[in-house]
């Protein structure tokens, strides 16, 4: 895999990671959570998206972590590169939100 396309491999995983946990109510895509359906409510609460939303930032660094020493020397990054990293893996999760909280529902 040459660079052009490893990149582009890390750019959609992390749209389809950070969009992922406001598109569905099971934990990563996955497992049912077992209290909202015995509830009778089908949503699962904010605060488990926002921790499925960080375990995924990780994961998607991780893959980009090795993809980066597959391909060659794996730079040494500070704080400051997982810091921009986190506030674009938020922004890139902007439509997601958007689609489950601020759109307005008609009907």
């Amino acid at each position: 895999m040459e660079v052009a396309s490893a990149s582009w491999l890390v750019i959609v995983l992390a749209i389809a990671a950070a969009n992922l946990p406001f598109f569905n109510d099971k934990l990563f895509a996955v497992v049912p959570l077992k209290n909202a359906a015995a509830q009778g409510r089908a949503r699962k609460p904010l605060f488990i998206r926002l921790l499925e939303l960080i375990v995924l930032y990780f994961v998607v660094g991780a893959i980009g972590c090795a993809l980066e020493a597959k391909l060659g020397n794996a730079f040494v990054q500070t704080w400051e590169f997982y810091a921009i990293g986190a506030c674009l893996f938020l922004v890139l999760a902007f439509p997601g939100f958007v689609m489950r909280y601020l759109r307005k529902r008609h009907g």
